[in-house]
């Protein structure tokens, strides 16, 4: 599968709160922006709208039963956005907690921005065995005026 996860979540898993994310990380949507531009995003329909809008230079799907919307493809499942996208070369699960826990077992490779911090929250990322997964980069990120918390950037494969 072509599929990968990317996620920004605290040391005890948060990813959101009301509808929101309960951080600023500048350096972490810079990255987020480089990682997936020309390229296909998932989400669901309360990631898309706690964004607004669809973001530019990415192909949206919207996973959602009743969305209307042009400005974005909707389609009602996930295996039809995944059989789309499939001669992608690859294409980001971007959120929200239950799109998360439906990939998380299905994907090879995951995006993980972990904020060294617990915060509080009302949706979490899934649990899943790290011993399963290497990781093939990590970079640190120190709280500044443009970043709300410490934070580690790092990218893992899943092992074979």
């Amino acid at each position: 599968m072509n599929a990968s996860i990317i996620v920004a979540m605290s040391k005890n898993r948060v990813i959101g709160k009301d509808n929101d994310m309960p951080w600023h990380l500048s350096d972490d949507l810079k990255n987020f922006k480089k990682i997936t531009i020309n390229k296909t995003i998932i989400m669901g329909r309360l990631t898309y709208d706690s964004i607004g809008k669809p973001l530019p230079e990415r192909n949206n799907i919207v996973l959602s039963r009743n969305l209307k919307n042009s400005k974005v493809m909707v389609l009602d499942n996930l295996e039809e956005a995944l059989n789309i996208s499939r001669n992608e070369e690859e294409v980001f699960i971007i959120g929200g907690a239950d799109l998360y826990s439906q990939t998380i077992n299905l994907v090879n490779k995951l995006y993980l921005t972990l904020i060294n911090h617990e915060i509080d929250g009302d949706k979490y990322f899934p649990k899943f065995d790290e011993e399963e997964w290497d990781v093939v980069d990590s970079r640190f990120y120190k709280k500044s005026d443009s970043n709300s918390h410490d934070f580690k950037s790092e990218i893992l494969v899943k092992k074979s």
